[in-house]
């Protein structure tokens, strides 16, 4: 029986060998004379168990004094609303399409509604009218006109002529 693919894979479910299921497996630190039920010092201090043979220097166990903790030296970041207003539009898009279910989305959203681009709910695409070209309303709840919309595939604006029911645009 080969110990390498499948094969290899059944006997390590199995725990046939030892050897082989230990290396793939792990070991059990504590089993090797360690004890961790406490605050012990070897987790401040064991980096690695190949911590000769790393290349990247591991970073020291360390504590920040009480005086840098105060609130006064480190002011706490202001908030988003001051500094979103700057971007531009393709940043807020990237900041939405990248950012889901996060602070930044909600953020982004706002400011991309406040700047009259509207999210439309069926084709899930942002939307705002041209400018240039005077929409034409066809009911009470739709209107006909030019719109740019916001191709998150392609990471383009793009103006077509559109039929817009407001029911489908989430403000």
């Amino acid at each position: 029986m080969s110990k390498y693919g499948l094969a290899g894979l059944s006997s390590l479910v199995k725990m046939d060998q030892s050897d082989y299921t230990t290396f793939a497996i792990g070991q059990d630190i504590t089993k090797l004379g360690f004890d961790l039920s406490q605050d012990s010092t070897i987790l401040k201090n064991l980096p690695s168990p190949w911590a000769e043979t790393s290349r990247s220097e591991v970073e020291p166990y360390f504590t920040l004094p009480r005086s840098i903790l105060t609130e006064s030296i480190v002011p706490p970041p202001g908030p988003c609303d001051n500094k979103i207003q700057s971007f531009t539009d393709e940043t807020l898009f990237y900041i939405f399409y990248m950012k889901p279910r996060d602070t930044l989305q909600e953020y982004a959203a706002r400011e991309l509604v406040a700047r009259n681009w509207r999210y439309h709910k069926d084709i899930q695409v942002w939307l705002t009218k041209d400018s240039n070209v005077e929409p034409v309303l066809i009911s009470q709840d739709v209107e006909k006109g030019v719109y740019i919309f916001f191709d998150p595939h392609n990471w383009e604006k793009i103006k077509k002529e559109f039929v817009l029911h407001y029911s489908s645009v989430q403000a």
